[in-house]
């Protein structure tokens, strides 16, 4: 099953048209636009026998729902988000290099987007987020992924506390980041199968959130700041984890 929805922007028709071309629909670029990089998708497009039309700017500016739409926009059929049942199997098939993101209660379309690219430039098993009372894809945080969100999985759960009770069922240590925990990230054995989860740009992480982390950990912040944007930290901690991989 699929819901079709749109691809904004030039990177990120670039990334669906790249990497999942078979759900493109249909690609609409504004009508008279030079942009050499429109051009060039468009005569991409049309050479994968995807349909193209022209239209005038105002139509694009209605589908991309505010979003910065460049000129073009695409028609994505895309696939149902994954949901806690699958995180078994993606834990498995990852093995010792199972490495998942968790983000409990991001809103923030832009923070979501960073999240994605973030942890697809780290090779991440999926990022899982709540159903519920959070941002899902949206054309917004599929452009500020930069293309991430069609390399990485994006788990939608909709009970979190169970999400994560199965990945600790399935041999996934989870790491929970919080400003007051005494451990610091970078005393945490990340090398095996772990998951990384982050709260919300507010609260933080929720009670049974925290309670179900197997650590709390925080990052050093010697500077006279208390907290990190969540799609800092996240990167912060998705290569750190990389990187004690590679030592």
């Amino acid at each position: 099953m699929s819901n079709t929805t749109w691809i904004v922007g030039i990177n990120p028709v670039d990334g669906a048209l790249g990497h999942d071309a078979e759900r493109v629909r249909e690609v609409r670029v504004e009508r008279g636009a030079r942009n050499p990089r429109v051009a060039e998708l468009a005569a991409r497009a049309r050479k994968q026998g995807i349909a193209v039309t022209e239209v005038a700017r105002d139509q694009l500016e209605r589908v991309a729902g505010g979003a910065r739409h460049q000129g073009i926009v695409a028609s994505y059929a895309a696939p149902e988000a994954l949901s806690e049942n699958d995180l078994e199997r993606l834990a498995e098939e990852a093995g010792s290099e199972a490495l998942f993101l968790v983000l409990d209660g991001v809103t923030d379309p832009h923070n979501l987007g960073a999240c994605l690219r973030s942890a697809a430039a780290a090779s991440a098993t999926a990022v899982i987020v709540p159903k519920d009372r959070a941002v899902g894809m949206t054309p917004v945080v599929r452009r500020a992924s930069a293309g991430g969100a069609d390399r990485v999985p994006l788990v939608a759960a909709t009970n979190l506390a169970r999400a994560l009770r199965v990945l600790k069922d399935a041999g996934v240590w989870l790491t929970g980041f919080a400003g007051e925990a005494e451990t610091e990230l970078y005393d945490i054995d990340l090398k095996g199968p772990c998951a990384l989860v982050l709260g919300s740009e507010g609260e933080g992480m929720r009670r049974l959130t925290r309670e179900t982390c197997d650590f709390l950990a925080r990052i050093p912040m010697p500077g006279e700041m208390e907290s990190l944007n969540v799609s800092v930290s996240a990167g912060v901690a998705l290569f750190e984890a990389l990187r004690q991989r590679r030592a």
